[in-house]
């Protein structure tokens, strides 16, 4: 799922990574607007409110969306620059050292909250900036991984790409079909683990408040236990294999 990369890939590998990460991404997104009425896994409508506070010459509030969109961005940079560096050593396990960092930053949030600290603005920033920076890093580990053919934490792109996708497969166009109808099940896999997300961590936090993000961290873990333990499995499959 994860230590896959390039022509080693499966539309399988990246079902499962799409199915998982897109949940963790939704339940993420519907906690931040729950909690601090931030979108998290997605900075385009923070510039529309950076350019709108700018030009009301609310500057504060301006800067506040401008370090939103930094924390998206240094999320991204900082799972970029981990995956390159491990990639320089020949690493197979480049991909653990962001998922950890996302699984510490939505686990200190989680354990912030449990142990009674209120929702002040300075908190409520704090809160935001955590979590954009998480959805930074996994949106920027997924679309490496995936060669870019998988994004887990914003929509319009998938959207668009769907509705493509789906005029060329109502127009009958001379493309191989199988390879279409398996575009349109992934992107769909996407959007139906983004809202299923959404609507579980809405649904949750009406009684656990940010501690359901303990949740998606479980997910996460899931996900890295669950790969070593198929590439131990494929590991021991050649080796006896071999043998016989």
């Amino acid at each position: 799922m994860f230590r896959h990369k390039g022509k080693g890939r499966t539309f399988q590998h990246n079902l499962k990574l799409a199915s998982l990460l897109s949940c963790v991404a939704g339940m993420v997104n519907s906690i931040g607007v729950f909690s601090v009425h931030t979108l998290t896994t997605n900075v385009t409508g923070h510039f529309a409110y950076f350019s709108e506070q700018f030009f009301l010459e609310d500057y504060a509030y301006a800067f506040t969306y401008l370090l939103y969109i930094f924390a998206f961005l240094s999320g991204a940079f900082v799972s970029g620059l981990v995956m390159e560096l491990a990639a320089k050593r020949q690493s197979h396990t480049s991909y653990i050292i962001p998922i950890v960092i996302e699984v510490a930053i939505l686990s200190m949030v989680g354990l912030s909250f449990f142990n009674g600290i209120r929702l002040t603005p300075v908190y409520s920033k704090f809160v935001s900036v955590s979590l954009l920076f998480a959805m930074g890093l996994q949106n920027a580990l997924v679309t490496r991984v995936s060669m870019s053919v998988v994004r887990t934490t914003h929509l319009t792109g998938l959207f668009t790409d769907l509705g493509i996708e789906l005029s060329q497969l109502l127009s009958n166009r001379t493309l191989p079909k199988p390879m279409l109808l398996k575009s349109i099940f992934l992107k769909l896999m996407i959007i139906g683990g983004f809202f299923t997300g959404g609507i579980t961590g809405g649904w949750l936090y009406q009684y656990f408040k940010l501690q359901t993000l303990f949740l998606p961290v479980i997910i996460l873990l899931f996900a890295l236990w669950y790969d070593k333990m198929l590439f131990r499995y494929y590991h021991l499959k050649r080796k006896y294999r071999v043998k016989s």
